[in-house]
């Protein structure tokens, strides 16, 4: 089985080194095409602008200077054009993927673009409170276990998996749910203003308020009792039921 593994952290991410040993368990073909440079945030962002150019970093390991999608794309028709890969595994993202952050992601993006092309996908991500203590160790211990019981199982061509570990050892895991895609209440987008130092005003994007407790059933609430959580996603969007509700309008 040929593994295509990238990220949207960047090629120097640890999370990405847990990601290429997690695909090591399951595969000796792994291949690793990673953005440059931090790209989380970008979503499904293609970069249609400008020339992008691939480094090789080491064996069967390589930077692209632009997006997550973009180096699926090019994994998969210039680098490994031979023989596409069987299996692409995303992230592992510093972080977690929950609720309404799979429209954003980079992590779910590379998943999604996978499958977009006719190859599983799944992402995974690290729950944390701390950007530079992500326990990657739980992702790392628990993920071939899983991926072997996802990929015996199989799932839909127009689906992508959304695997989120939660923030603790591995042997604090309470143990997997099933989980469908959350919302967050009281979780707002701001931005702030400030001023450097030659005097010029730049910008800064956060996130204020403090989210409750989620609802059972959710990937916030399973991560939130220390389960993994598993989400089948995909790119339906549409609402049925306005459909319905303006049918009569149109």
């Amino acid at each position: 089985m040929r593994i295509l593994c990238s990220n949207d952290d960047g090629i120097n991410a640890p999370g990405l080194e847990a990601l290429e040993e997690i695909a090591r368990q399951l595969s000796d073909d792994v291949w690793t095409v990673a953005p440059e440079v931090d790209q989380s945030g970008m979503a499904r962002s293609i970069t249609l602008t400008r020339p992008l150019r691939i480094r090789k970093v080491a064996p069967r390991r390589y930077a692209v200077d632009g997006t997550p999608t973009d180096c699926v794309q090019l994994g998969v028709e210039q680098l490994l054009k031979d023989k596409r890969p069987d299996l692409i595994l995303s992230g592992v993202n510093n972080g977690q993927n929950l609720a309404e952050d799979v429209t954003m992601s980079g992590t779910i993006a590379v998943a999604f673009q996978g499958m977009t092309i006719g190859i599983p996908s799944v992402a995974l991500s690290q729950a944390r409170a701390d950007r530079n203590k992500a326990p990657f160790g739980t992702a790392t211990a628990l993920a071939p276990d899983i991926l072997r019981k996802l990929l015996d199982k199989g799932w839909d061509d127009n689906v992508v998996i959304n695997i989120n570990f939660p923030n603790c050892p591995p042997e604090e895991v309470a143990g997997v749910k099933l989980a469908r895609q959350g919302r967050r209440e009281n979780l707002e987008l701001f931005v702030e203003e400030r001023m450097d130092m030659r005097q010029r005003r730049y910008y800064w994007f956060g996130f204020g308020g403090k989210p409750g407790e989620p609802l059972p059933d959710t990937d916030l609430h399973a991560v939130w009792t220390k389960h993994v959580a598993i989400t089948p996603l995909h790119l339906q969007l549409t609402d049925e039921r306005t459909i319905d509700r303006l049918r009569d309008a149109f």
